[in-house]
């Protein structure tokens, strides 16, 4: 029987902020950047002393690798990063000298942009060659066990503030935003060269307010929710919307004093809710005067290992079919 293996991939992140122009020159594949956008990033990274993306992963890696042992599929779990180290063409290349022959590989973002998504299937898939079989999970924006890791940490959130402020708690749910130009459909970037695997309009717009609107009817207690893209980035042209700050504008304009924001395309504690949520928009909202809070991010959620696992077993058992 072949060896397998599971692989998980993330976007990765750097560990000092001295390394901060070295990984946005991956991030936008060595294309120039203005130093203004350089040094603001630095600055963010520096408001929060560190990223732990990183070692979050590879704990979350132990967590679904204990699962799938304890299934009955005791195969190792590997993580590769798009942007850092460890990088995935790495990763793969330790994989082959391992013996690895086939391996399930699924991104730890549960919406498919097929832009961003793609891109790192492309990479694991150029460097496995045909060395090693690959299944790769394309999204599990629906996964039961995904909503209910949410759901999971929601409630308790909902409970609080809702006691704290002797009202009932709306939620403004967030995913982070792509340039518009990445979810267009091939007819309106006729000329423009594939960015993506197939054909047909992109998902993740739809999938991002899915496990949304999913995660909301998993916690009835919520009294009125929203969705808005967030962490739009630096590159020309425009991102998709609205954005975090247009609807928090919003909020407040209708009355609101109190809210969860609740990020549903992250799984992890990094830059865009350490310093995007954390810092940047609670002091916007707190100038509208509005209370925002946030849950506590999966990270080590193990709902979470355990969706991530039923993933694995089932692109395993497609390899072995």
């Amino acid at each position: 029987m072949p060896k397998q293996a599971v692989l998980l991939l993330a976007h990765g992140t750097p560990e000092t902020v001295e390394q901060i122009p070295e990984y946005l020159r991956n991030v936008v594949s060595g294309r120039p950047l203005p130093q203004h956008v350089i040094e603001e990033i630095q600055h963010r990274y520096s408001l929060i002393g560190h990223s732990p993306l990183t070692e979050l992963t590879l704990e979350h890696a132990a967590l679904v690798e204990a699962e799938l042992a304890a299934s009955g599929h005791p195969v190792r779990v590997y993580v590769g990063m798009r942007n850092w180290r460890p990088y995935i063409p790495d990763v793969v290349r330790q994989m082959r000298e391992d013996g690895v022959e086939e391996a399930a590989v699924l991104c730890l973002a549960p919406q498919n942009s097929r832009t961003s998504v793609g891109l790192y299937r492309r990479a694991v898939e150029a460097e496995a060659a045909s060395d090693i079989r690959i299944d790769f999970t394309e999204g599990w924006a629906q996964h039961p066990l995904l909503i209910e890791a949410f759901a999971e940490r929601l409630r308790p959130a909902v409970a609080r503030l809702a006691a704290d402020t002797g009202a009932p708690v709306p939620v403004l749910f967030t995913a982070h935003s792509v340039p518009c130009r990445t979810i267009q459909t091939p007819a309106a970037s006729e000329g423009q060269p594939r960015l993506w695997p197939g054909q047909g309009v992109d998902p993740y717009p739809v999938e991002a307010k899915r496990t949304a609107a999913l995660v909301a009817a998993s916690v009835p207690e919520i009294a009125q929710w929203w969705f808005a893209f967030q962490s739009q980035g630096a590159s020309g042209g425009p991102w998709i919307g609205p954005g975090v700050e247009q609807t928090l504008e919003a909020v407040a304009a209708s009355g609101v004093k109190a809210l969860l924001l609740q990020p549903i395309g992250f799984l992890c504690d990094h830059v865009e809710i350490l310093f995007d949520v954390d810092i940047l928009f609670r002091d916007f909202a707190a100038n509208l005067g509005v209370r925002l809070e946030r849950p506590e991010s999966l990270n080590a959620s193990p709902l979470l290992a355990q969706a991530v696992a039923d993933l694995a077993r089932q692109g395993l058992a497609r390899l072995s079919a």
